[in-house]
């Protein structure tokens, strides 16, 4: 009883396709394969260098220089 023969398969194949149906096998099979090809493009995105998430210091000073300034200067009071 350690390995089934074609016809055992067929059986099983036959009693899941009454079961479940066509239309519910082909869209649990689409789910599988997207799925599948999510965690695919997932691992290729993260094998992928990843970019500085601060610009250079040159593109920060331009910035800021083209920018009006929306900053408040307040002076902090110490406790003594």
């Amino acid at each position: 009883m350690g390995s089934f023969s074609i016809w055992h398969w067929l059986i099983v194949l036959l009693i899941v396709v009454m079961v479940f149906g066509t239309k519910k096998l082909k869209n649990i099979g689409s789910d599988l394969g997207q799925a599948v090809k999510g965690f695919k493009d997932g691992m290729k995105d993260g094998a992928a260098p990843e970019q500085p998430a601060t610009p250079p210091a040159a593109q920060v000073t331009q910035q800021a220089a083209s920018e009006p300034s929306t900053t408040i200067d307040v002076q902090a009071k110490q406790k003594g």
